[in-house]
């Protein structure tokens, strides 16, 4: 704290947390400050002799004349050391004359020593002034410290004759807490600041166990495509907390739940599938494994898989014209996955109960918990048998190994025309040995295009044969089926037609070749149900 006496109160050039408020560190005569300092910091840049002096300032911080905080004993003998940060109340006198400043301290209860703490002859108060206004009062400033200071009380004359003496009787009592007081109020703080960890940790756990219980984990894929996902909160409620009453079934990763999302998405309805990971089949070529739950969305299929219209004598029977219209479908999806699709995709389950009906009959393609991805121009080969005997390649059961294709209707969709669940190669070739190929007909249909019908059924001969790069692409199945190319002429007896075991062919002998294809084919990812839209969960 300092005493000042100023020709101006325009402090803007000086530094406010320090120097008292008064000056900067360049100070100067253009300053025009005189101050009395009780300092009780050690600056070396302005040359203070210790962290408790008394200093005369003019212009500047750098004290004129300084000495430690003490006064002399009434014998003027003994010099006695006093510390302003005590807390004690402590008085000041500062007398100016002519050109000498006296500066004293002692004790609040002590008289005026006779003897000054300091005197410097040599100021010369006219030029600082320099008029007839001048200002006196009180500054400080504690740096990056804490300090409480107080004036209690002041006198304040321009002669010594009027000095009002200051009665130290009628002066207030400086705020000094006791230690006790003091002890309290620390605790106080304490407690109230552990207070406040306990409330923010706890309203974080509990933020952290909300998150944990809808937490959602971002796929790679999400990167490229965008993100396709539903909350995990919003499946809970749309399957009413996977209750009982949404059940839908169970199948090799699963249960499946119907769910109901409000009316501002787009979809709806959906099946909603919680896959598990404790199964026999595992996920293991879709999905990486992790400990969290995954949680599979699809668009809700009212009407169920195909099989339960194939195979179900409780439903009525399908018409032929829809089940031609479902094999273009899924041929469609197929074509999609292969060739289309920014990997190829090898789905290795084609049948009827992973063929979902729409609200139209139309098939979609779903259940991709077998399928394979590939970059194209990479080696699509497999050395494991994957999937049902009667839906995969026939080599796979025998030779262990096969170039990876998906078998459209040789066997797995066969059932569309015929009556037999699977295992339909040796059947169809013995119709056809016999007496037709339309034997082989499901007897249930009653009105049909007998043409389609036994070009159905070629084509699965087709995609059965033994010879992997014999069998046509799905692109070439799709033009098959939509009649814009004529299939290769071929017989029940033909190399690598209707024999459940391999024979060794060479290629040339094996190879059908069709006429040239005359049509474009479309984007038809629509005929595949999008499951790798998801939440995933606890």
């Amino acid at each position: 704290m300092a005493f000042f006496v100023s020709h101006s109160t325009d402090f803007e050039e000086a530094q406010p947390s320090r120097y008292f408020g008064l000056f900067n560190a360049n100070g100067s005569a253009s300053t025009r400050v005189l101050a009395v300092e009780l300092d009780i910091a050690k600056a070396e840049d302005v040359l203070d002799i210790n962290d408790n002096h008394v200093g005369i300032d003019v212009n500047s911080p750098v004290s004129v004349q300084s000495a430690n905080a003490s006064y002399y004993s009434d014998n003027e003998v003994q010099k006695i050391d006093m510390k302003l940060v005590s807390g004690d109340p402590i008085q000041v006198w500062v007398d100016y004359e002519g050109t000498t400043l006296n500066v004293s301290i002692a004790p609040l209860e002590n008289h005026k020593p006779s003897q000054p703490l300091l005197s410097s002859t040599s100021i010369n108060l006219t030029e600082i002034v320099q008029g007839r206004r001048m200002f006196v009062g009180f500054s400080g400033s504690t740096g990056s410290g804490v300090v409480n200071q107080y004036v209690l009380g002041w006198s304040f004359s321009k002669s010594m004759a009027s000095l009002q003496k200051i009665d130290v009787s009628k002066l207030p009592k400086a705020p000094h807490p006791s230690s006790k007081n003091n002890y309290t109020s620390v605790l106080f703080d304490v407690l109230l600041g552990l207070l406040a960890f306990l409330v923010l940790g706890l309203l974080f756990g509990a933020y952290m166990y909300r998150g944990n219980l809808y937490a959602e984990v971002k796929e790679e894929w999400e990167n490229v495509y965008g993100p396709l996902r539903y909350p995990y909160k919003s499946l809970y409620k749309a399957t009413k907390g996977f209750s009982r009453s949404e059940f839908l079934g169970k199948g090799g990763f699963g249960e499946v739940y119907k769910g109901t999302l409000p009316k501002n998405i787009e979809l709806r309805e959906v099946a909603v599938k919680k896959v598990s990971h404790e199964g026999e089949e595992g996920l293991k070529q879709f999905v990486a494994e992790r400990k969290h739950e995954l949680i599979l969305v699809s668009e809700y299929m009212p009407n169920g898989s195909l099989d339960g219209y194939l195979f179900n004598h409780d439903k009525p029977t399908l018409p032929w014209w829809r089940r031609f219209a479902i094999l273009k479908d899924i041929s469609l999806a197929l074509n999609y996955l292969h060739t289309e699709a920014d990997q190829v995709v090898i789905h290795r389950d084609i049948k009827a109960s992973n063929v979902m009906l729409d609200a139209e009959f139309n098939g979609r393609l779903g259940d991709f918990g077998m399928s394979r991805l590939y970059e194209r121009g990479a080696d699509p080969t497999t050395t494991a048998a994957v999937g049902a005997v009667g839906y995969m390649a026939p080599e796979l059961t025998t030779l262990g190994a096969s170039t990876v294709t998906d078998l459209l209707v040789g066997g797995g969709l066969w059932s569309l025309a015929c009556q037999l669940k699977n295992v339909l190669l040796k059947w169809v070739c013995e119709c056809w040995r016999g007496s037709s190929l339309l034997d082989a007909m499901d007897p249930r249909l009653t009105e049909f295009s007998s043409e389609e019908v036994e070009r159905v059924l070629k084509v699965g001969l087709l995609c059965a044969n033994l010879a992997p790069d014999a069998r046509p692409s799905m692109e070439q199945v799709v033009q098959y089926l939509n009649g814009n190319v004529l299939m290769p002429e071929f017989w029940p007896y033909s190399p690598g037609i209707g024999a459940l075991t391999p024979t060794l062919f060479s290629p040339e002998q094996l190879s059908l070749k069709s006429l040239s294809m005359s049509s474009s084919l479309s984007n038809n990812s629509m005929f595949i149900t999008h499951t790798i839209n998801y939440g995933s969960g606890r």
